[in-house]
This record gives structure tokens, sequence and C-alpha cells, in this order.
């Protein structure tokens, strides 16, 4: 399980026209899951979401966690994030999780998110063609990976 945890002032993700999630301050979350991930990878990545220190403190030093803040998440599946570039042009998504697999793992995720931090957590729609809109603060931008753990 991969993540891209960018700090935000605000992000929305837009389905047909129409806002299917919005936060104010916090984390943007794009979330890429593969077959071998399991119910681990979700707690580990969602501790590290909760408590990745990464806002500013009243010194402007990132000491703050986003629950530290009462900031909120916007967790939106991407499946690119586990592209292989290897060979040729034309990125391959065969490691990606298929959605039979992928979408009760995203919930499972937002959920465990949300029960964990006691924070909001917004929602993409898994599978539709999204529209996300953020404006990155900082920028800081973090790849987070559940496989990378040493």
């Amino acid at each position: 399980m991969r993540i891209v945890l960018q700090r935000v002032s605000n992000a929305s993700v837009t389905v047909d026209d129409k806002i299917v999630g919005k936060i104010d301050r916090g984390f943007l979350v794009l979330l890429g899951i593969v077959p071998e991930d399991t119910i681990e990878d979700i707690q580990w990545l969602s501790n590290k979401c909760m408590n990745m220190r990464i806002f500013s403190d009243e010194a402007g030093k990132m000491n703050n966690s986003i629950v530290d803040i009462g900031g909120s998440f916007l967790v939106v599946s991407q499946f690119t994030l586990h592209a292989s570039t290897k060979k040729g042009n034309r990125p391959s998504f065969i490691k990606a999780a298929r959605p039979d697999y992928a979408i009760p793992m995203y919930e499972q995720f937002c959920d465990t998110l949300e029960n964990n931090s006691g924070l909001s957590v917004e929602r993409g729609i898994f599978g539709a063609d999204m529209k996300v809109a953020l404006l990155n603060d900082g920028p800081v931008t973090i790849i987070v990976d559940s496989k990378d753990r040493s």
C-alpha cells in the first residue's frame, strides 16, 4: 500500500461536475493498493497519516500532526501509484489491485483513519473520473509505502 501525502490549505474532488469531497486544512491522501496489501498495511499507514508531524507549531517548526491541528483528510484512490515504467513509455498498471479487492481495502483504510483519528475523512469515488483540486501548503508532499518500513 502506497500513499502520496500532501499537506493542503484546501482540496476537493469533483465527479461529473459535482463536488463529492472537500476539506480545508489537512491532508490530501492519494492511495494505491496492491493485492499483497493487508489489514496490517492499513493500520500502519493510517497510523503514519495521523502521526506524521509536518504541520507547523508556534515557532514555525514542523512539529504538529494533523490530529494536533484538528485538520481533515481527503482520501482518493490512485491505482497509478503502482505503475511500472521499466519497459517502454507506456506505464503498466498490472501491479495495482483489481477493484474487487481494492474497493474494500480503500473503504477499510478510510474507516480506520476516521475511527482512529477522530477527524473527518472525505472521500473520492473509487474508479470514477475524478478531478482533484488542491492548494498545496508549503508545498509539503511525502511518499510513504507500507512495504518500506525499515
